[in-house]
């Protein structure tokens, strides 16, 4: 599919009105809202040392008429101008309730099937944890769940995580999100 065609088909979609927080729910066994990201999810490499395993993630209260779900993580404070993408997963089944710890190393085929990981701005697929600049205020990373009206986001498999964000808001009914901190 064109890039042209992919542009195109997204503008005629009209954004449905987003569910209300207490319907649809992302949580974590390890991760608590506006708590500290364990060192099992923080980058191994660029002076970290973490263990770079996404973490377990669960969802529910899916909204009536959801046929997908994506998955995004984002550092909206990466001094980059753009923030950070950690991790992109698209065309999760509708009948999925979570991801397993781990779903986000590509090598160990983790995630549900027909589910697909997109090129992070790590510049590889699969999920990156994180790493801030040293002496940096922590930083939020978002994770995000995304109720769509889609079974499939049709993508090249070299699109960038800014397009997948393109095409995940085009066909949104819901999200809902988790945001934890991370600092060194």
């Amino acid at each position: 599919m064109s890039m042209k065609s992919i542009l195109a088909s997204a503008m005629l979609v009209v954004l449905p009105a987003v569910a209300s927080a207490d319907e649809f729910r992302l949580t974590s066994p390890v991760l608590e809202a506006d708590g500290w990201l364990p060192a099992e999810q923080v980058f191994n490499g660029f002076g970290c040392a973490g263990r770079n395993v996404s973490p377990a993630l669960a969802w529910s209260g899916l909204p009536p008429g959801t046929k997908s779900i994506a998955v995004t993580v984002y550092d909206p404070d990466a001094p980059t101008g753009s923030g950070w993408w950690h991790w992109v997963v698209i065309n999760i089944p509708a009948e999925a309730t979570g991801l397993a710890e781990g779903a986000g190393d590509v090598t160990a085929r983790r995630l549900p099937d027909h589910a697909a990981t997109l090129r992070t701005d790590f510049g590889t697929p699969g999920y990156g944890g994180a790493c801030p600049p040293p002496g940096d205020q922590p930083h939020r990373y978002v994770f995000t769940a995304y109720a769509l009206k889609t079974s499939r986001i049709d993508l090249p498999d070299n699109a960038t995580a800014a397009l997948a964000g393109f095409m995940i808001h085009a066909n949104m009914i819901a999200k809902a999100t988790l945001t934890v901190r991370y600092g060194r």
